[in-house]
């Protein structure tokens, strides 16, 4: 899909949304939402992944340390 909200990408075709018709428009609509929620997802994914790593490494570090021989 294109970035403009004029216009939408698929398939390779662009498409003036302007020129479609109202459930195709209210599609274009429920799959920019979804887009967005996507991306939020992704991004607090990434957060939970950082704050997952930071707690395994402060665990790590209370561990008790194991003797090499």
């Amino acid at each position: 899909m294109a970035d403009d909200k004029q216009t939408i990408t698929i398939d390779g075709a662009e498409y003036n949304v302007a020129h479609l018709s109202d459930n195709a428009k209210a599609q274009v609509t429920n799959l920019r939402v979804t887009d967005a929620e996507i991306e939020k997802l992704k991004q607090q994914l990434a957060i939970y992944q950082t704050a997952r790593t930071a707690y395994a490494r402060a665990l790590s570090e209370e561990l008790p340390k194991k003797e090499v021989h």
